[in-house]
Formats: C-alpha cells, sequence, structure tokens
C-alpha cells in the first residue's frame, strides 16, 4: 500500500477495496461494480497478497455457484425444484399486494414472482419496494394448487448492497485527510489513477458525481468519444439508471397516464440518458415539453395531477467535430437534435462539462490502488442530497447582481454540489470555497454563452463575484474564450458590453447581413454597463507574449489549467534572441520528463542563438534526485549536452539544495520568472510517437502557471 491507501484502510476499515480486483473477479457475470466490489471488501480489505488472493477465489466461487445467468434461469429453477433448495445472487424486487394482505417478492434473472417476503424483511431492507437491491437469497420449493401462488419460498435474504450509513462516522473520517487526499481518494473510488488527473480534470469528474448528491441537478456532457461518459451513471451507484440512446417515452419517464404509475423520475436519484446527441434522432415532442417543465420547476402534468420529482437529469452525447470548429461555424450544442435545440430547454441546465477536456481513458489511467467501495461513497451522496450547501460561499463572496435567478440557481446548484463531495460536513477555508465557486461559474457560463449566439432575447449578465473582505471583483470566463478569443464572440446575437451591435461572423458579412442593434433587442440594455476590471493579470493567449515590433517587453502573463496554444518558443523565445550566456535556475529537474523539458528548451536556444559566436553557454542550477537514482539524473543530463555540444551550444549544471526560486537569465538582461520553472506540461504519452502532443507543443494542455519578465541590464 502507498501511504494514502494505508491511511484509507486504517481510517475506513471494512469500506475499502483495491480497485483493480473487479476486473479479476467479474469473468461473464453481468453483475454491477458495486455489488463486486461489496463482495471483495467482505473477503479483501487488507494488504495481505495471500489474503487478497484467497479473498478473489472465494468471490469467484461465490458468483460461479451462485450469480444467476438469465441464459441458465431455467435451469436453475429446475435445480431447486429437484433438490428443494439453492442459494443464488439476484436482483430482488418487492410490492405489497394488497388482495393477500401481503408482501410479494420478485427475482429479476431468475424470473420468478409472487414469492412470499416477511414483513420484519422489507421492514430492513426498504429499498426493495423501490429500486430492488441485489441479494443472496435462499429459495426452497413446495408445491401448491393455489392459483396466484408461487411455489417458491424466500427462506433468508442478505443484502449484498450496503444496508446501513453513517452520516457522522463518514464525517469523522473525512476530517482526517486534506482536500487534495480526499479529492484523489473520490477518483481512486470511481476507478481512476488521481496522479494521471489535473486537478481541473479531476473537479470535471466530480461534477459527474453531482448528480447524486444534488436534488434535480441538470448536467450536459458533450466531447468526443472515450473519455468514459456513461460510467459513473451505468456502474457507480445503485440509484442511478442509465437510458440507451437517448430516448424515452412520457409514460415510462414520468407517469403513465393508463396506470397512473409514475415514471422513472419517482424511482431513481439519476437518470442518466446516453447518446443523448445526434441531428438526425426525431424525439417525441411531448417529453421535450414535458422535460422543459420539470428541469426548470422540479414538477411535470400528464393529466389533472400536478406531480413533483427529485431525480436528477444528466445527458451524454458526442461532438462530431472539434470545440474550435462549432464555435467558428455554429453553437457548442449543434449535435443535439433539432428539437432539443431550444434556447428555453438548453438554459435549464446548470452545468455544461467540456468533454473534449477530458482525457481519453487508457488502460493506464485505471487504478490500482485502494478506494472506497463505490456502494459505500453512493450511500454518503445519497444522504447528502437532503443538505444545501449552495451559499457555502456566501460569508466570503457576492455574485453579481446582474446573474439572473436560473444563472444563480445553476452556479449554486453546483457549488453544493462539490462541496458535498469533498466537503460533506460543510467546513472549508476561503480559496477551497473560491475554487469550486469559479468553476461552477465557467459550468454554467458555458451554457450562457452558447445561448447568447442562439437567441437575441436573452439579456447579458455580468458572470462575476466580489471579494467581500477586499472589495475587489472577479470576471470568470470559459477556457474556451482564452483559447479562442479571436472568434469566440463572433457568432453572437446579443451585444457585448460597452457595444451597440453584436458581432457578426464572417459568413453574416458576406451574405450581407444587417447588424443586430442594442436599441433593437428586446432585453438589451438602454447603457450597457462595462465589465469590471477582473482583479488579476488577464489570461494570454500565447501570441500575447509581451512584444512588440521593437523586441520584448517586460510583462506578466497568465494561463489557465487545461489550456492550449502554449510552447517555451512563444514563452521564452523572443527573451533568448541572440543571448550568448543562459543560466536556468530550477530544483525540479530529476526526472525523465523533467530534463526532456530542458532539451526542449534547448531547441528554443539553437532557433534563437547568435551564430556569430562560436559557443552560447548554457548553465543550469538544480537539485540532487535524493529520493530517486542520482546515477539517472546524471546520465540524463549528461544526454542533453551531448546532443548540443556538436551544435554550439556548452550545456553544464550544478546541484545547490538550497535553492527555491526558478528563473532563467541571459547575458542579455532578461530575468524570465516561470512560477513552475519548465514543468507547465499535463501528462501526455512522451512514448508515442503518433501523439500530436509529441510533435506539436501547442497541442498539449498546460498546467495553471504564471510567468513575469523583467528587463534587469
Amino acid at each position: 500500500m502507498d501511504t494514502l491507501s494505508r491511511k484509507l484502510n486504517d481510517t475506513f476499515d471494512g469500506y475499502v477495496v483495491r480497485k483493480d480486483l473487479v476486473k479479476q473477479v467479474r469473468g461473464n457475470a453481468a453483475v454491477p461494480s458495486y455489488v463486486l466490489e461489496y463482495l471483495l471488501g467482505q473477503t479483501c480489505a487488507t494488504d495481505d497478497d495471500q489474503e487478497i488472493a484467497e479473498g478473489i477465489e472465494r468471490v469467484k466461487t461465490i458468483l460461479a455457484q451462485h450469480y444467476v445467468q438469465r441464459s441458465e434461469s431455467g435451469l436453475i429453477r429446475s435445480r431447486i425444484k429437484e433438490t428443494g433448495y439453492q442459494r443464488v445472487i439476484d436482483k430482488v424486487h418487492a410490492d405489497l399486494n394488497e388482495k393477500r394482505d401481503a408482501y410479494e417478492a420478485s427475482f429479476e434473472n431468475l424470473g420468478i414472482k409472487n414469492v412470499l417476503i416477511d414483513s420484519a424483511t422489507i421492514k430492513k431492507n426498504q429499498r426493495l419496494l423501490v429500486s430492488g437491491v441485489w441479494c443472496i437469497a435462499d429459495l426452497s420449493y413446495s408445491p401448491n394448487e393455489a392459483k396466484n401462488e408461487s411455489p417458491y419460498i424466500l427462506t433468508s435474504l442478505k443484502p449484498i448492497q450496503l444496508a446501513w450509513f453513517d452520516y457522522d462516522e463518514y464525517c469523522e473520517g473525512r476530517r482526517q485527510f486534506s482536500a487534495e487526499e480526499w479529492l484523489d481518494i473520490v477518483v481512486r473510488t470511481v476507478g481512476l489513477e488521481p496522479d494521471l488527473l489535473s486537478h481541473r480534470s479531476k473537479l470535471f469528474l466530480m461534477t459527474r458525481l453531482v448528480a447524486y448528491c444534488e436534488r434535480n441537478f441538470n448536467l450536459i456532457e458533450l466531447g468526443p468519444k472515450g473519455t468514459g461518459k456513461s460510467h459513473v451513471f451505468s456502474e457507480f451507484s445503485p440509484h442511478g439508471i442509465l437510458i440507451s440512446g437517448g430516448e424515452v417515452t412520457p409514460a415510462k419517464l414520468f407517469v403513465n397516464n393508463a396506470s397512473g404509475r409514475i415514471g422513472l423520475v419517482g424511482f431513481w436519484d439519476c437518470v442518466g440518458f446516453d447518446e443523448f446527441a445526434g441531428k438526425q434522432k426525431r424525439p417525441n415532442k411531448d417529453i421535450v415539453d414535458i422535460m422543459k417543465n420539470y428541469m426548470a420547476n422540479k414538477s411535470f402534468s400528464r393529466g389533472v395531477e400536478q406531480i413533483t420529482a427529485e431525480a436528477s437529469m444528466a445527458f451524454l452525447g458526442n461532438t462530431s467535430h472539434e470545440v474550435g470548429y462549432l464555435l467558428k461555424n455554429s453553437d457548442l450544442f449543434d449535435d443535439l437534435p433539432e428539437l432539443y435545440h431550444d434556447p428555453a430547454f438548453l438554459d435549464r441546465f446548470h452545468a455544461y462539462i467540456p468533454g473534449w477536456e477530458v482525457e481519453t481513458v487508457r488502460g493506464e489511467m485505471f487504478c490500482e490502488s485502494y478506494g472506497f467501495i463505490v456502494d459505500y461513497l453512493a450511500e454518503a451522496l445519497r444522504y447528502l442530497r437532503a443538505l444545501d450547501y449552495g451559499n457555502g460561499f456566501a460569508q466570503w463572496f457576492d455574485l453579481s447582481r446582474s446573474i439572473s435567478t436560473r444563472d444563480r440557481d445553476g452556479i449554486t446548484k453546483t457549488f453544493s454540489g462539490l462541496a458535498k463531495i469533498l466537503f460533506p460536513d460543510g467546513v472549508m477555508e476561503k480559496e477551497q470555497a473560491r475554487d469550486l465557486l469559479e468553476f461552477a461559474m465557467e459550468l454554467r457560463c458555458r451554457v450562457k454563452d452558447q445561448l447568447y449566439r442562439i437567441d437575441a432575447t436573452f439579456e447579458r449578465v455580468e458572470m462575476s463575484y466580489r471579494d467581500i473582505d477586499t472589495g475587489e471583483s472577479r470576471v470568470v470566463s470559459t477556457l474556451e474564450e482564452a483559447e479562442y478569443g479571436a472568434f469566440y464572440h463572433s457568432r453572437d446575437l446579443v451585444p457585448l458590453f460597452g457595444e451597440d451591435v453584436a458581432p457578426m461572423s464572417v459568413e453574416d458579412k458576406e451574405a450581407g447581413v444587417e447588424p443586430v442593434s442594442a436599441a433593437t433587442v428586446d432585453n438589451a440594455a438602454a447603457s450597457p454597463v462595462a465589465l469590471p476590471e477582473p482583479s488579476v493579470e488577464p489570461t494570454a493567449a500565447s501570441e500575447d507574449v509581451p512584444s512588440d515590433d521593437n523586441g520584448p517587453k517586460p510583462g506578466h502573463v497568465a494561463y489557465r489549467e487545461n489550456q492550449r496554444g502554449v510552447s517555451y518558443d512563444s514563452l521564452f523565445g523572443a527573451y533568448l534572441e541572440g543571448a550568448t550566456s543562459i543560466e536556468i535556475v530550477d530544483a525540479y529537474v530529476r526526472n525523465f520528463y523533467q530534463v526532456r523539458n530542458v532539451m526542449e528548451l534547448m531547441e528554443v536556444v539553437l532557433k534563437h542563438r547568435d551564430y556569430s559566436v562560436e559557443t552560447v553557454r548554457v548553465h543550469l542550477v538544480t537539485s540532487e534526485d535524493v529520493y530517486g537514482e542520482i546515477g539517472k539524473q546524471i546520465q540524463y543530463l549528461q544526454r542533453v549536452a551531448d546532443a548540443v555540444e556538436p551544435l554550439g551550444i556548452e550545456f553544464t549544471w550544478d546541484m545547490d539544495p538550497n535553492i527555491h526560486a526558478r528563473h532563467i537569465t541571459t547575458d542579455t538582461g532578461w530575468d524570465i520568472m516561470p512560477d513552475r520553472g519548465l514543468d507547465i506540461w499535463q501528462h501526455f504519452d512522451v512514448n508515442d510517437a503518433f501523439a500530436v502532443e509529441n510533435r506539436v507543443p501547442e497541442m498539449r494542455r498546460v498546467k495553471q502557471f504564471e510567468v513575469t519578465y523583467l528587463r534587469i541590464g
């Protein structure tokens, strides 16, 4: 076990499992992950390899002997009749038969119904009456002649899902971990390795879980294939259901008018719609109208009765174009069916996860460490649905008054859900609250910015908040606006603040379309108010590095996590032009990828070197790799020196254990201070020769970082 795994096992004994064991025991059994992890948690909650191996074999034996395959249900029913007894693993539902004044159970895979079940069992396991429970059940057989009675007798029933959740114990355990440790634990629980994900990517994953802990939360995620969009909604929780194909009838989803029976929204905490995108799809118009009312008001009506429900909705789909193309030519909802490409429907979404930022799930990304049994976390999130942390930031921050009620609801619900996951007792620090608030605002901002492209009657709002302590205001925008600023607003039908007309696309200009005046837009303010200046330096794209025709200038640039369009050349090239002596100070040039970064910087030095000078001297000051192999570190650095020596660069290095700050200084009078040094890239596969990120640095996503440029001579 690593340190975090051991700490997790010590704190939550019995609720932890090694996440890679599920694949070893699943076989061909179509059992949800939460059931398998429950069984593994009973036998493999240890770090002893021998005990784990024995536990895996026990679980395999249990599944082989007792799990009911639908195709073998007839054989098992026959076996029960012939032997008089059989233990089975199946999903069991129960219902009250008023005519018999008794509870009756039905077994999903086994295909038997009307099996009597006693009231005491129902009282202990009331979910049997709602969504059903996976159980180990003992069945016997006693033939009878009664018309409506089953010959099968339920002699015992044991749920193999968590039967009890202690909120106080859960919160007390949470307090033993830092916020980052807890975030990594939740990521592990979902089944991914947190070390390979950025902080922002982890928050996207947490946003998927918000649908389980926040009532009536409306989420959409559109992006490329293979990013694991549907996993959380199909395998993670017994309280969610994923509808394949994205299409469903009003009777199944809301209420059946003929029987009066409520649909899926009345029985599940979260209803997911897979493969929701696709312009060729022709959804039922009635369901679109009912869904709009339900998503806005938490209620629906199919007849005379108004019905309320609490199910959250998650809409998942694939995009057919990359994000730049969508922003230049249409909008980020372009792939939805026409009936759903309706501003009134789209405005109901509280959050839009940009699937193009979520990494394609690869084999090495699956977690092999310890995390919670997913059923335990699922029960925690279900308990938290009753709580509201939406105002958890109010003691530090005020949302802009121009933010509409619907925008505010989207922000506070997303914030509340993320806070429940990461801070279940509601206790957080100011900067932690700021992080979640800005993230929640961006997810809602992505929805609102697209609505400006679709409907001119929407009012542009100031997506900002104020720090109560300092009085400073901070504007929140999407990462897409930073990356594609040249045309992000080019198709807006709603004028920008301070402008009288909305920006026009190239196509509209060529077609001779008249610009839309602010005075003709119903909701445009008579005197648009300009956005307040942000309290921090604005995010810059790569071409905005301070420079002009006369050469580079002092300045400061900041980049957001997951932003693209950055390279060492765009950051440092102009400042290294003509330098003959360069010193790099960075304590963390130890691992292979860190030395590789130095090699990439050498390429920039070569590109901008003065060839009238015989030798350019580059000196690195770093620190010794005390946790790894010093020999490896020296070997990597020597390979850099050997590679650039024939090209006129003399590369040397020193080890200094006391350095902390990061600098790149030149004999031309520049001091460049990158706060992360050269370690600015998110993880990418450096061994894949065909990966675009290997060939084109601008296609890599970056970590959040800042660079300051000072003239020192």
